[in-house]
């Protein structure tokens, strides 16, 4: 086999203190925050001369984990159109398996998360919603109901 696990995504920032306090607020746990830099990551990412911050966030069963990066050097490049809507090539969101719907969207509010479209209801087994958090990532939460 080839793939042991998926070990991490990676997210880049302008904020990192507001995407860090939305995804506690989901319900991540913040295992570690730090300056990164040095040849080694510069050879790994191909930007010479890199200077970044990245906190590293786990999802509660600590199978998967969500790395946020916030370059100092060199600034991070803003994507066009912004806010990307959903048909844009590339990653457009996380999907998390939550419960209490209604109660996570009303959390998540209080750190300027907005519905992309509506509540919607998946036949029998799920109720599902985009929302646009904090530097307009798209996170999809599901909320199994059967």
């Amino acid at each position: 086999m080839t793939i042991q696990r998926m070990d991490n995504v990676l997210i880049v920032v302008e904020d990192l203190d507001a995407v860090v306090a939305f995804f506690v607020e989901l319900g991540l746990e913040l295992e570690g925050r730090m300056p990164i830099e040095g040849r080694w990551v510069d050879r790994v990412i191909g930007i010479d001369g890199s200077r970044q911050e990245v906190a590293m966030l786990r999802t509660p069963d600590g199978h998967s984990r969500i790395e946020l990066a916030m370059f100092h050097e060199p600034k991070a490049i803003t994507p066009e159109p912004k806010p990307a809507p959903t048909n844009t090539l590339g990653i457009r969101r996380i999907m998390f398996a939550v419960d209490g719907l209604d109660d996570v969207l009303a959390r998540l509010r209080t750190h300027g998360a907005e519905l992309v479209g509506e509540v919607a209801r998946f036949e029998t087994s799920y109720r599902l919603a985009y929302v646009r958090g904090p530097e307009d990532l798209v996170v999809g939460l599901a909320e199994q109901l059967t």
